[in-house]
């Protein structure tokens, strides 16, 4: 009978294991800074170059430098300047949907009053609100405060309120209501817009998805707002829902952890 393998030899064997999860560790702490790096090179090649197709043909539009003889070039300045402006938009969606795929996102979570960032974006959102005719109506009772980045939150907000806007009727309400729930803070936009089959909604979630549903196809856009509003609510601990209105139109549901009173 063999003798029985010493604890020595068994101890042996452990910093051979801690040296190689060490190894893949680091490889992983490469690997995130690889994915930064790229981010930061991929933003800043693509937005510069737009800022300034942005930016010159805004002074031709105005005709900041004196006047243009033919109103064709200012007319289709604007049209530059409103092009570029889409394709900025959708440069920063499509960082920012890889930084959130890639646990890439540096977010700070603080007690932030829920009420007040929502009366934020529906104020950042008044000239669309009046182009489209649509009034927001806040519902919320008391003060509630969530843990949230402040700039993901304003970014949240933003794409639900836009969303509804689009596809709420002229002369129409989006309301917006803030609740307590156990633990939680929940945000609901509701727009009375065309009713969402509920087989479309889980495809609303996924970006590029283009459906045969009329919201997906009646206005401009690649699809990557709600999955921006889906993956920010789950890097700050949150949850995002879709439902069917109750009078038609979408239910959007944002649930984010409350604030603890010593914290707020």
């Amino acid at each position: 009978m063999p003798p029985p393998a010493s604890n020595t030899a068994v101890a042996s064997l452990r910093p051979r294991t801690a040296t190689r999860n060490s190894a893949t560790s680091l490889r992983d702490l490469m690997r995130e800074e690889q994915k930064r790096s790229f981010l930061r090179m991929v933003s800043h090649e693509l937005r510069t170059p737009l800022n300034s197709i942005i930016g010159f043909s805004e002074i031709i539009s105005r005709e900041l430098y004196g006047p243009l003889n033919e109103p064709k070039y200012r007319e289709h300045a604007e049209i530059i300047r409103d092009s570029g402006l889409k394709m900025l938009k959708l440069v920063n969606q499509v960082l920012e949907i890889a930084r959130l795929e890639g646990d890439a996102a540096d977010l700070d979570l603080r007690p932030e009053p829920a009420a007040i960032a929502v009366q934020e974006a529906i104020n950042a959102l008044r000239e669309e609100l009046e182009t489209h005719g649509v009034e927001v109506e806040i519902e919320a009772a008391e003060p509630l405060m969530v843990m949230a980045d402040s700039r993901a939150l304003h970014s949240i907000l933003l794409n639900l309120l836009q969303n509804a806007i689009n596809y709420s009727p002229p002369e129409s309400t989006v309301t917006v209501r803030v609740r307590q729930r156990a633990g939680s803070v929940a945000i609901e936009v509701e727009d009375h817009g065309e009713s969402v089959a509920a087989a479309d909604l889980p495809r609303l979630l996924r970006p590029f998805e283009q459906g045969e549903n009329a919201l997906t196809r009646r206005c401009e856009g690649a699809g990557l707002g709600l999955p921006i509003v889906r993956l920010l609510c789950r890097a700050m601990h949150g949850t995002f829902r879709l439902r069917t209105g109750a009078r038609g139109g979408l239910l959007a549901i944002v649930s984010l952890p409350a604030a603890e009173p010593e914290a707020a």
